[in-house]
């Protein structure tokens, strides 16, 4: 594969969005055409004060595309597509690419989940979270006056099982055409050879010095205890072996014999002699044993299937809440007949209530499926939705104190990829905080995850998200933690491959995405405009409306506090976006304008 490869560029665009009016339309009448809908986009229009221009345009490819919050992994995955492989063996090959190029996110020492759709029309689902290790205990980061420490944000206690490489090499297994050792071999070229380190690397390593000399990152990441510069060479040859195993070895490359032997070694590091277990939190001691890497597996489950408009979404089942909460947002606004006009206070309050109540529900009732029965059919009913519906007050907001979740009677990396088969892939990955929890495996050349924060450490806490989750998250041996990604597939109307797209950014990543797809079939946006948007979070608890700075004008503003609404304008959501969505002659993608060093690369 030719250098410059790996020096790709591709074109960005942004956007925004229409205002107007903001009349509250009426409930549950038939939806207008879709089809009709989507074709006529209109131009977009948004506040004065907004940072991002619309009419811009977003990379094209005739035939088959990639697009990552790394453009160097997905010029790695386009290379795959271009020498005859599928959209399975393109993911797989950007996946292992973002561990060298992305190494913030994109990673081998945290886990993930993809939602697959093949030509034929089927559809797979595959888990691949981290696991808690089996010494994890339900207070394990509490101490002994009650008070929750920050073992599970930062230090050897933090991490779970990583499942990164045990995910992909089944999905290649499963639904490749490629022998891993192929696929791998780019990411292990990139590792050994060196990448250039571009603005977007240098500002992220920048940032997090302190970090990697704390830990045993400085050894890679600080070059005269100094972050990589713009321009220079960076090379990862610890990596680049760790890599080299599972090429050679498969999954026991990693899960067995040295690398696991390095993680076992890296996890006591931190452990003080003849400590008692349940202090071990509290001390830095990582609790992930070789018998617990050699005990991980993935796990293929069926994907959610909702609806928006007559078109369908194939999203994540739990572990992650993403295709639940999303298709629960959905399925609340699919009963209106049409939304007030994009950006009046109207449009607001109907998706910041649909929002509110889908992650009330979400954080009172998901967790892992191998250890509760997640209410999952019921949640993405267009009958709860109908019940949901009927409680929002048209012209005020509905504190979220005063709603009960009905009963019977984070950081990611996103990529996507649709090949010249038309199968496609959405898949998210994370480490959970920028470069997880700021371990890298000595002698491995790769960070491990914070994922145990994700879990309920203490009902009634925040999580470094402000998600207050209930008990049926709490930590328990080998359980895998609610998680917010959003890997997602959307079919048009006659079931055709239309859209692929997740994102980065803790719970806003179910907001966001939610948000993306709202721009293009209800609000008739091009993929440039919708993904440049202003955009709202809102999570239930704390219980506020985020709003983007200059996307909301002071006008609606002051509308949606005299509904009652609490606000907190932001430089940004914190979520970014990443999508592919076919148009006619072929595949449009791009990285959110509000990431930093992303791209789509097709042919």
């Amino acid at each position: 594969m030719s250098r410059t490869l790996w020096r790709f560029t591709v074109v960005l665009s942004c956007c925004a969005c229409a205002c107007a009016r903001a009349a509250i339309p009426e409930n549950r009448v038939a939806s207008p055409s879709p089809t009709t809908a989507v074709a006529e986009m209109q131009p977009a229009s948004f506040p004065g004060d907004w940072k991002y221009r619309s009419g811009g345009r977003a990379a094209f490819a005739e035939h088959a595309m990639v697009a990552s919050g790394s453009k160097l992994a997905a010029a790695v995955g386009a290379e795959i597509l271009k020498a005859g492989g599928n959209a399975v063996d393109a993911a797989v090959a950007t996946g292992f690419a973002l561990a060298v190029s992305y190494p913030e996110a994109g990673n081998i020492g945290g886990g993930g989940y993809m939602v697959i759709r093949m030509s034929d029309g089927r559809t797979a689902a595959l888990d691949y979270r981290e696991m808690a290790p089996a010494a994890a205990y339900r207070e394990m980061y509490i101490d002994s006056t009650g008070r929750l420490t920050t073992g599970s944000g930062q230090g050897r206690s933090a991490s779970g099982v990583p499942g990164v490489v045990a995910g992909l090499a089944d999905a290649l297994a499963k639904y490749g055409t490629m022998p891993l050792a192929k696929v791998l071999e780019p990411a292990i070229r990139m590792a050994e050879d060196g990448i250039i380190v571009d603005s977007a690397l240098a500002r992220s390593t920048a940032g997090k010095v302190q970090l990697f000399r704390t830990y045993t990152g400085g050894k890679v990441f600080l070059i005269g205890g100094r972050a990589p510069a713009v321009g220079s060479l960076f090379r990862q040859p610890d990596l680049a072996s760790t890599l080299r195993l599972v090429a050679e070895r498969g999954v026991d490359g990693f899960y067995r014999g040295r690398t696991a032997e390095l993680i076992a070694a890296e996890m006591r590091r931190g452990c003080l002699e003849g400590i008692a277990e349940q202090s071990r939190a509290a001390h830095n001691c990582g609790l992930i044993t070789m018998a617990d890497l050699a005990a991980y597996h993935p796990v293929w489950r069926t994907p959610i299937r909702t609806s928006f408009r007559g078109y369908s979404l194939i999203g994540m089942p739990p572990s992650s809440s993403g295709g639940t909460t999303l298709g629960e947002s959905l399925n609340i606004l699919d009963g209106f007949k049409s939304l007030p006009p994009f950006g009046t206070a109207g449009y607001w309050h109907l998706v910041a209530s649909a929002f509110r109540l889908a992650f009330i529900d979400r954080n009172e009732t998901l967790g892992d499926p191998d250890f509760i029965k997640p209410p999952v059919a019921r949640l993405t009913s267009k009958r709860h939705a109908d019940l949901l519906r009927a409680t929002i007050d048209p012209l005020k907001a509905t504190p979220t104190s005063s709603v009960k979740p009905l009963t019977e009677g984070t950081e990611t990396t996103q990529y996507s990829v649709v090949d010249v088969f038309g199968n496609a892939v959405s898949t998210t990955t994370t480490l959970n905080s920028l470069y997880g929890s700021g371990v890298m495996v000595d002698g491995a050349g790769f960070f491990m995850n914070n994922t145990m924060d994700d879990f309920t450490s203490q009902p009634g806490a925040p999580n470094q998200f402000g998600l207050i989750q209930s008990e049926a998250n709490s930590i328990a041996p080998g359980k895998r933690a609610l998680s917010a990604m959003t890997p997602t597939i959307v079919l048009d109307p006659s079931d055709r491959l239309f859209m692929v797209l997740g994102a980065r950014g803790g719970p806003r990543i179910i907001t966001s995405t939610a948000q993306v797809i709202l721009n293009v079939i209800e609000n008739r946006m091009s993929l440039a405009d919708a993904m440049s948007a202003p955009r709202i979070h809102h999570q239930a608890l704390p219980d506020t409306i985020r709003y983007e700075a200059g996307g909301i004008g002071t006008t609606t503003v002051d509308r949606l506090r005299a509904m009652g609404y609490q606000l907190t304008a932001a430089a940004s959501i914190g979520a970014s976006v990443v999508a592919i969505r076919r148009v006619r002659g072929g595949w449009e993608g791009m990285d959110d304008p509000r990431g930093f060093g992303g791209g789509a690369v097709g042919y």
